[in-house]
């Protein structure tokens, strides 16, 4: 019988997970798989276990968010482990399983591995860390990294929009400039998007004709401009229609290199996936076809 690992993070979403469990792992087990399974129990576990898992597993199956997949897929790539991914969306934000059209319902999407139906997607990788949905700074962009644990549970992805409106009144722009394989701007920016799907914090659709397997990004950034401009552009954002609006810079590519033009400490911070990536200067470039995920047929 194939073996699959089922990991599972029991602080994410609203932490039900756990009752889902033996619907999952009879949803494997009707797939023909034995389930072993892992519960992460502190910071840095899960990356630590993956690492060391044997090379004879045929899948392995995470239940989490978007940063339940980051931390995954960075133990794969740095483990050199080839294996398709089943993912069980249980977090918080669950931009990358609802691009993928998995279903919200735990048991549901472990059954979607019967259909034995695996797409290959790209990875980006940005100062030796890899990312699956968006790499992000800027105004709002560490907003996950910063939530209060008893607010996200009580608040779920409302906890998000609170934070970042915190933010707005002492925020001071970011000049950097923005290289791709064809130019390079220098802009004051209020944060910038490199989008691998069509969208992130629950605005989905930002890019309607995404790929997560064309080799490129969508890079998005908003130009500092005053609050007025900012107001119908907001309006734009919310009905899916500002990609070609002169206050945002928009363009594809499979290389971006983000260089801060001035220190700013507190904006130089990279969110990838919701997990922290480190610092800007940021060099992007897209790993085509890195890893395999099941998706519905």
């Amino acid at each position: 019988m194939k073996k699959i690992k089922l990991i599972y993070n029991p602080a994410s979403g609203d932490k039900s997970f756990k009752d889902s469990l033996d619907p999952c792992i009879k949803a494997f087990q009707h797939a023909g798989y034995e389930t072993h399974v892992f519960r992460s129990a502190k910071n840095g576990d899960m990356a630590a276990h993956i690492k060391k898992m044997p090379r004879d597993y045929a899948a392995v199956a995470i239940a989490g968010g978007d940063g339940t997949l980051n931390i995954t897929v960075n133990a794969l790539m740095d483990a050199s482990l080839d294996i398709p991914i089943c993912l069980i969306p249980s977090g918080t934000a669950n931009d990358f399983a609802s691009f993928l059209k998995l279903p919200k319902d735990p048991e549901k999407a472990a059954k979607v591995i019967a259909d034995n139906n695996i797409i290959s997607c790209d990875v980006g990788s940005a100062n030796g860390r890899y990312f699956v949905n968006v790499l992000a700074a800027g105004l709002l962009a560490n907003v996950s990294q910063k939530i209060d644990a008893d607010l996200k549970d009580l608040f779920g992805k409302l906890a998000y929009y609170m934070e970042g409106l915190g933010q707005i009144g002492g925020f001071k722009p970011l000049s950097v400039r923005i290289e791709n394989s064809m130019t390079v701007i220098e802009e004051d920016i209020y944060f910038f998007l490199i989008l691998n799907s069509s969208g992130t914090g629950g605005f989905d659709g930002l890019v309607k004709d995404a790929s997560i397997n064309d080799g490129l990004f969508d890079f998005i950034a908003v130009k500092a401009r005053p609050l007025a401009q900012m107001a119908v552009l907001l309006v734009k954002v919310l009905s899916r229609d500002f990609l070609n609006d002169p206050n945002i810079i928009y363009f594809r590519d499979s290389y971006i290199k983000i260089d801060p033009l001035f220190e700013n400490e507190t904006f130089l911070r990279i969110d990838t996936d919701g997990e922290n990536g480190g610092k800007l200067p940021a060099e992007v470039r897209n790993i085509h076809n890195a890893i395999k995920i099941f998706v519905p047929a």
